[in-house]
């Protein structure tokens, strides 16, 4: 385990709580659980074979998001982004290497916002991108990481990519929970809830699976037999608009096997199942502890993901798939439980969201998201009418917008293409219909929505 101890006097000044900053929300915490590379692979999001009842339990006492869409379907970018408050064109971040740290200068980030408002902070696992250099340190009073143990290190692998793809690979771990990373992530949060403090406290814990390499306890894998792993049908013929469209590693999984794509969705699965156990535990010491009717419980996903869909296993697209993420809220904030809403949003708005919700002193006045707070206490109200979403191609930025019923995505301001989709009758977006004359008049709304300001 590696341990990050920011106790500073440097900021006491701008930490000391301020009396008032609690009086909006009836929650005093707020549990911020954020998973890498997460997709709608749950129970209580209709997927038929995937168990996940700790989360779906969550969902019960809390809102479902169905709209909600990052920024931008990569892990740097996007949470760069949603803890800024930025665009990822305005933060500048738009692959995974620059470092937060190189953009930042006085910029507050959500975490460092709860922190001047007197909330005990701490950090666990993956929030900001990973390394000191993608992190805010002025944000926490607390920052953890862990690693896999030696045991959990061992069990039966395979690379279904023969090796050309290293990181496309799985594990049935020998071990428990806590020899991985994320079994003591949870261990810890366990503890910190468990404490007794003075102070509100803002925890954020960063669940690694089922990012990549594809590594959970043996028993998880038990749970999805193959013959169940069912990959999805491309349409006959179906190719991709563009070569651009996806990213370059296409041509690796045009050699998948059907084995391949069933040990796929096992190992992804067998993650989701490991990382619900793990959620299991967090809302349990909630719950012995007396503190589950007053804590603020926000789970996502940093982006989607795709299982096959356009013979696609990533990340990094603008696609519903590559967009739409699992968002989930529980708390007394909350107007109804249990429900589910159609309301679409963007990470960017989660902010000032929850700056609003808390009554935080200092909200930034740059932040480019919209408070969807008044969502929370009535569900059922609409709130965006388009979401947007960039990604990036070399030095080519793909963008998207998405309505209620199109998805219109530009390459290169249009240059190097452009591609409609019908949401409603192709959910999955297979059929482009950019190139057709009946569409000429959407395109052009589309193309006004896409560029405008908000």
């Amino acid at each position: 385990m590696n341990k990050y101890f920011l106790f500073s006097s440097l900021f006491a000044t701008s930490c000391t709580p301020q009396a008032d900053s609690m009086d909006v929300s009836k929650d005093k915490n707020v549990l911020f659980i954020v998973v890498d590379d997460l997709t709608t692979t749950l129970g209580c999001y209709g997927h038929p074979v995937v168990k996940t009842p700790n989360i779906d339990r969550l969902a019960g006492i809390g809102v479902k998001f169905n709209h909600a869409y990052c920024n931008f379907a990569v892990s740097n970018p996007s949470r760069s982004s949603f803890l800024t408050g930025l665009k990822p064109e305005t933060t500048t971040i738009l692959d995974n290497v620059k470092s937060l740290q190189s953009i930042l200068g006085d910029r507050i980030t959500l975490p460092y916002l709860f922190r001047k408002n007197g909330y005990h902070t701490m950090s666990l696992g993956k929030i900001f991108h990973g390394g000191m250099e993608h992190n805010d340190l002025k944000a926490w009073d607390e920052i953890y990481s862990f690693g896999a143990t030696e045991i959990g290190k061992t069990g039966e692998k395979r690379n279904m990519t023969g090796g050309a793809l290293k990181w496309c690979e799985w594990m049935a771990a020998e071990g428990e929970d806590e020899d991985q990373a994320d079994g003591q992530i949870a261990r810890k949060a366990v503890e910190f809830i468990s404490a007794k403090r003075d102070k509100p406290f803002f925890l954020a814990v960063g669940f690694h699976k089922p990012h990549d390499p594809f590594y959970a306890p043996r028993k998880y894998f038990d749970m999805y037999p193959l013959e169940i792993c069912n990959p999805p049908v491309l349409p006959q013929g179906w190719v991709a608009p563009y070569k651009h469209t996806l990213p370059t590693e296409t041509a690796v999984f045009d050699k998948f096997t059907d084995q391949d794509k069933r040990e796929f969705l096992r190992s992804y699965w067998a993650c989701c199942s490991f990382l619900d156990a793990q959620v299991g535990k967090l809302l349990k010491a909630l719950e012995e502890s007396g503190q589950i009717d007053n804590t603020l419980i926000i789970f996502m996903g940093d982006h989607g993901y795709h299982l096959g869909e356009h013979n696609w296993w990533n990340k990094v697209t603008i696609f519903e798939k590559g967009t739409n993420a699992p968002f989930i809220v529980a708390g007394q904030s909350l107007g109804k439980k249990g429900v589910e809403s159609d309301a679409m949003f963007e990470f960017i708005d989660i902010y000032p969201t929850l700056a609003e919700l808390f009554s935080l002193h200092d909200t930034p006045q740059y932040l480019e998201g919209r408070s969807f707070s008044a969502v929370l206490r009535n569900p059922s109200l609409k709130f965006r009418t388009s979401v947007r979403a960039v990604i990036r191609r070399g030095e080519m930025l793909g963008r998207t917008v998405k309505t209620d019923k199109w998805r219109y995505t530009e390459w290169d301001n249009g240059d190097k293409g452009m591609e409609l989709y019908d949401q409603e009758n192709d959910p999955v977006e297979y059929n482009n219909l950019a190139t057709s004359q009946a569409h000429a008049t959407i395109i052009a709304e589309m193309k006004k929505l896409l560029y405008q300001k908000d």
